[in-house]
């Protein structure tokens, strides 16, 4: 059962299904020192909040599961370009885009002193704002 299994000791925790799966009841009891959110939304706030206290590592859902829509970029550009990428290109281009976001988001959050998800979010307002200004706000 999911709280038999957030009872386990183990290295990385990676909740995968559903959202809400960690709660404010069942992470006092989690046995990581880090979590990776492949779900959507897989940690409530309050659960949150105490991942945090705890200081357990968590590598939030809009960074850990943003392969599968940068790969659907992928896919946009190539049908808008007329490019095939082989599977290696892809996987390489998605590993370069993500080693760089992972890295990008750690930098904020150490330069910060701020979580991970905190620093996820203040890479991805920058960005906008960035764009924004560069672009206008009606482009």
């Amino acid at each position: 059962t999911n709280e038999e299994l957030f009872k386990l000791e183990c290295d990385i925790l990676i909740p995968a299904a559903i959202e809400e799966q960690i709660t404010e009841e069942n992470a006092p009891q989690i046995k990581t020192s880090i979590i990776v959110e492949a779900a959507n939304g897989p940690t409530s706030p309050p659960a949150d909040r105490i991942l945090k206290s705890r200081k357990i590592f968590v590598v939030p859902d809009i960074l850990a599961n943003a392969g599968g829509v940068t790969v659907s970029y992928f896919e946009w550009i190539q049908g808008m370009q007329g490019y095939f990428w082989s599977e290696r290109e892809v996987n390489l281009k998605l590993r370069d885009i993500m080693t760089q976001a992972f890295h990008r988001v750690l930098e904020v959050s150490l330069q910060e002193k701020v979580d991970m998800r905190t620093a996820a979010l203040m890479v991805a307002v920058r960005r906008v704002a960035e764009a924004t200004r560069l672009r206008g706000l009606y482009p």
